[in-house]
């Protein structure tokens, strides 16, 4: 009996990568099943030290399954993972290469690789790969979503709240999507209908710091400062990153007028 562990190969953007069946027949079919169990338990220790924070080990655990089962796209798409974790993304990219030539029909090299990319501020290259994941997958919600972050790296406010709104649709519960359709509503000055959209998120999602940090400086900017302060105190208790406007800009990538609307709340101005 053949054992697929790629079930439980995990990373920082993607949890696994699947394919057809006959894309992954032929990689297995010379392994024992010791091997396999072998690459197993690698695979459980490199989802276990990513759990803790630890991407150097999971980086080198998936490096032993890449050379134990070179075939493999998922060990590469995971490896591009953990080295994505230590911003290594020029060799992320190189892993995900190896996994989307092993396997051109999986999504999710595609989506790591476009995250990647990114990262390293080549929005219209990250913007076909997510297309290519919407040929393959057109209901791909966060094909849409990660192709409505792209937009907005290119400033195309417009375009990204129809990729954000089309993910939120897609998959209603997808928070982030919904938490982007809201920022993105004040940046293009629609605020009173994003801050709609904040309180329904935070009704929702009580314990999500993003929105309660957008409420805030939303609130603020309004004059209603007491509601402000109540939902500042929340978000600096889930997530106190929220105080660093570099952090919101560079890695949370809050919209422009949205980081002016938080600096106005930080400075009391």
């Amino acid at each position: 009996m053949k054992r697929w562990f790629l079930s439980l190969l995990c990373g920082l953007l993607i949890l696994s990568i699947s394919w057809s069946a006959s894309a992954a027949e032929t990689p297995f079919l010379s392994f024992t099943e010791e091997q396999l169990q072998q690459g197993e338990e690698i695979a459980k220790k490199a989802l276990e030290a990513t759990n803790k924070g630890d991407f150097v080990q999971a980086e080198a655990y998936w490096t032993q399954l890449t050379e134990d089962f070179p075939t493999n796209p998922a060990v590469w798409s995971n490896r591009g993972n953990a080295r994505v974790s230590q911003h290594k993304l020029e060799e992320a990219i190189s892993d995900y290469n190896q996994a989307i030539q092993l396997a051109p029909d999986a999504a999710d090299p595609y989506l790591n690789r476009g995250a990647a990319l990114e990262g390293q501020g080549h929005y219209t290259e990250a913007i076909a790969d997510y297309n290519k994941i919407l040929e393959i997958a057109p209901d791909d919600a966060m094909a849409y979503n990660n192709r409505g972050n792209a937009k907005a790296g290119l400033g195309e406010w417009d375009d990204a709240l129809a990729d954000y709104k089309k993910a939120a649709n897609m998959a209603p519960s997808f928070a982030w999507a919904n938490a982007n359709v809201a920022v993105t509503l004040y940046q293009l000055g629609q605020k009173d209908e994003a801050l709609r959209v904040m309180r329904n998120i935070v009704r929702k999602y009580p314990m999500f710091p993003d929105m309660r940090a957008a409420l805030t400086a939303t609130l603020w900017e309004k004059g209603l400062q007491g509601e402000a302060e109540s939902n500042w105190v929340a978000t600096v208790g889930m997530d106190s990153r929220y105080q660093d406007l570099e952090w919101v800009k560079t890695i949370r990538r809050w919209p422009p007028n949205m980081i002016s609307a938080l600096d106005k709340f930080l400075n009391l101005k």
